[in-house]
C-alpha cells in the first residue's frame, strides 16, 4: 500500500509537470492562436539554465554556481521568457504553418546545442548532481514523492490561478480579440505583435519554469530528454482538455499521462524483453487512438464545449468599463 500511493504522488508530481507546459501552450494557442510546436525547445532552456545556476562546480563545464532551488527556477523563468519574446519578435509576422515550421526549427536548434555544447551543457552525458528539494528524504521515497508532489500541485496551483485571473483581464480580453478578429482589435488601436510577443514569452517562461522543476525532480537532464516527441504529447494533453480552458489543459494533462504510463506499463508485462522496443510504438498508437475517440465524441474536447456555451451567454458589462480595456 505504502509503494502504491508512493507511485501515486510520482505519477502526480510527473503529469502536474506536463500540466504547466501545457498551461503555457494553452496561453499561446488556446487564447493567443500562436501555433507553437517547439515548446520542447524552451522546457530544455529552462531545465538547463536552472541546471547550470545550481549545481556545483564541475571542471568539465561553464556553470555550475551553486545557487538556492528558487533562484534557478526564477532565472529558467528570465532566461525562458526572453527566449520566447525574442523568437516572437523574429516569427510572429508569419502565420499558422510557416509560423510552426519556424518554432519547430528553434527546437532543434535548441536541442542540437544541448547535444554538442559539452562545455556547457555536458552534451550527449547531459548534467547531473541537480539539488532536489527535500533531497535528505530521497532515502525514504514515500516522504520525497510526496513532499515534491506538494510543491510541484503548489506551483501549478499558482500558475493556474495567474493565468485564469489574466484570461479575464482586459489583457486576456486583447489576446482573445487578436484570435478571433484581429482586424477589429487593431481598427480599436491595439497593437497585435505586441501582444502576441507578450503572450508567447509568458507562455516560453512557465514552459521554462515546468523544464526546471523536472530537472529538480529528477536530479538528472540530458538532450533525449527534449525531443520532438515531448511535443506531440503537450499537444495531445491540450486537445483532449479543450483548448482555451485552463482546467481542461490541466485534466487533459493528467489523463493523457495515466494513458502513456498504463500503456507502457502493459507493454512491458506483455512483451518479452527482446520485442519491448518494438512495442513502446504501441505507447503511441494507444494516444493516438484515444484522441480519435475523444475528437469524435467531443470535438472541442473534454472542456472545450463549456467555452462555447459561455460565449453564447449575454454578459452585463459595467458600465464604463469595455472589452477591449488596457
Amino acid at each position: 500500500m505504502i509503494d502504491l500511493i508512493g507511485y501515486g504522488a510520482f505519477f502526480l508530481t510527473t503529469a502536474l509537470i506536463f500540466s504547466l507546459v501545457t498551461l503555457g501552450l494553452n496561453l499561446q494557442w488556446g487564447l493567443t492562436g500562436l501555433f507553437n510546436v517547439g515548446l520542447a525547445g524552451f522546457v530544455a532552456i529552462g531545465s538547463y539554465t536552472s541546471a547550470l545556476l545550481t549545481t556545483p562546480d564541475d571542471a568539465a563545464r561553464l556553470g555550475g554556481f551553486g545557487l538556492p532551488i528558487l533562484v534557478g527556477w526564477l532565472g529558467a523563468m528570465v532566461v525562458g521568457g526572453i527566449a520566447a519574446a525574442l523568437t516572437g519578435m523574429a516569427t510572429l509576422r508569419l502565420r499558422s504553418d510557416y509560423l510552426a515550421i519556424t518554432t519547430f526549427g528553434v527546437a532543434v536548434v535548441v536541442q542540437l546545442v544541448a547535444l554538442n555544447a559539452q562545455k556547457l551543457t555536458g552534451g550527449p552525458f547531459g548534467i547531473g548532481f541537480i539539488p532536489r528539494p527535500f533531497g535528505g528524504l530521497a532515502e525514504t521515497p514515500l516522504l520525497f514523492n510526496l513532499s515534491n508532489l506538494a510543491v510541484v500541485a503548489a506551483v501549478t496551483l499558482i500558475a493556474y490561478l495567474a493565468l485564469e485571473h489574466l484570461s479575464r483581464s482586459p489583457w486576456g480580453r486583447v489576446l482573445k480579440a487578436l484570435r478571433e478578429d484581429e482586424r477589429a482589435a487593431i481598427s480599436l488601436g491595439k497593437s497585435a505583435r505586441f501582444y502576441r510577443v507578450q503572450a508567447f514569452a509568458v507562455g516560453g517562461a512557465i514552459m521554462a519554469l515546468a523544464g526546471a522543476l523536472q530537472a529538480h525532480f529528477t536530479g538528472f537532464i540530458a538532450p533525449d530528454n527534449y525531443l520532438p516527441i515531448l511535443t506531440f504529447q503537450v499537444w495531445v494533453m491540450l486537445i483532449v482538455g479543450g483548448s482555451g480552458s485552463n482546467l481542461g489543459a490541466v485534466i487533459g494533462s493528467i489523463l493523457v499521462w495515466g494513458i502513456w504510463a498504463g500503456s507502457g506499463t502493459l507493454t512491458s508485462v506483455l512483451f518479452a524483453p527482446e520485442q519491448q522496443a518494438r512495442a513502446a510504438s504501441l505507447q503511441i498508437v494507444a494516444i493516438g487512438v484515444m484522441l480519435c475517440v475523444i475528437l469524435l465524441i467531443r470535438p472541442n474536447g473534454l472542456f472545450g464545449d463549456r467555452l462555447q456555451r459561455l460565449r453564447g451567454k449575454r454578459v452585463k458589462v459595467p458600465a464604463g468599463e469595455s472589452g477591449f480595456g488596457s
